[in-house]
């Protein structure tokens, strides 16, 4: 979706799809569309803004910084309700945007919606000892335990990265992919050809952090190296053992992060264990245009109520964040 003016050319534009399921978003409104159809209704295809299979924070109306920004935001918001009606559209969705834009879809009739996910932070740790001396004696000590069991029955972990990323270790992690994937989501969304295409495009900027045993691949997690962040995506696995899933998830990810100086690790949606790994709570925030009238009143309804659950489960993870108190409290001196 663009917008452009005759004296200045292009002033705006919004990545948008047109979907027939909600696949591969990260923002669960399957019951939305379950519910609407139960009652006669067609969910799909629906309209959506955002960056595919990835849930990551960022502008999602993109507007050139000057006299005509407002104007620009304000198009693209205008265009989205109107491209939803004109279409015969159920609904426009506009998903990991700021808090701001949020904010301002909401004063233009969307609805707001928050989520939580687990991102660790980098503190300046030395290396990862540092890292768990910020934490209290009994996560150390939890933390230690797993990441030398998960490796015990002769695990080596490797990290592949640029010309590592070969089409037989594509082949591998699709396997893993294909694996857990099927018995986790019921229908993995990423086909292998997509592997080999994000692999040649940006093989750089993508960290495999891959598990071999007896000589080959058993497990695998793919991430994606940002300027300042490293976002953990997809992971699977062949062999199943004791702390595997958080050793090549979260700690192999904090070592990276920690090396590489990066100031953080996003590790997607979901996921309350990961509070104990030192990952915690950060809230995202979408926006939804609903054409149907009594289909936007139901989920307005019922929006209100996550939010203030969302909220209230934020400050109690919060509070219960691994990380030794008197470390916080010479944070407030």
């Amino acid at each position: 979706m663009l917008v452009e003016t005759h004296g200045k050319g292009l002033i705006g534009a919004a990545p948008c799809y047109v979907k027939s399921h909600s696949r591969g978003e990260y923002v669960f409104d399957h019951g939305w569309a379950e519910a609407f159809e139960r009652a006669g209704g067609s969910y799909y295809p629906k309209l959506q803004v955002s960056v595919p299979f990835t849930p990551v924070t960022g502008p999602r109306l993109l507007a050139k910084s000057g006299p005509t920004e407002g104007a620009a935001r304000q198009a693209l918001t205008q265009a989205l309700v109107q491209v939803t009606n004109d279409n015969d559209l159920s609904s426009a969705h506009v998903t990991f945007a700021s808090a701001d834009e949020t904010n301002y879809l909401g004063e233009h009739g969307f609805l707001q919606r928050a989520d939580q996910q687990f991102h660790w932070h980098n503190d300046g740790y030395a290396n990862f000892d540092a890292f768990l001396a910020a934490l209290s004696s009994r996560k150390r000590k939890t933390i230690r335990r797993e990441r030398k069991e998960a490796v015990s029955a002769g695990i080596d972990i490797h990290w592949l990265t640029g010309s590592d990323l070969t089409e037989s270790v594509w082949d591998a992690f699709f396997a893993f992919y294909m694996e857990t994937g099927s018995r986790k989501w019921g229908r993995p969304y990423l086909t292998r050809e997509f592997f080999s295409i994000v692999g040649a495009a940006m093989g750089e900027r993508i960290l495999l952090v891959m598990a071999k045993r007896n000589g080959r691949w058993i497990a695998g997690a793919i991430n994606f190296i940002g300027l300042n962040a490293l976002y953990g995506r997809n992971w699977g696995a062949l062999e199943h053992h004791p702390f595997l899933h958080f050793e090549l998830c979260y700690y192999q990810a904090i070592d990276y992060a920690i090396q590489h100086r990066l100031k953080s690790v996003e590790a997607g949606a979901q996921g309350e264990h990961k509070l104990a790994r030192g990952y915690l709570p950060v809230t995202t925030y979408s926006a939804h245009y609903i054409a149907n009238p009594a289909l936007r009143r139901a989920i307005a309804d019922y929006l209100k109520r996550e939010r203030a659950y969302v909220d209230a489960a934020g400050r109690e993870l919060a509070a219960a964040a691994p990380f030794r108190k008197d470390l916080a409290e010479q944070d407030q001196d």
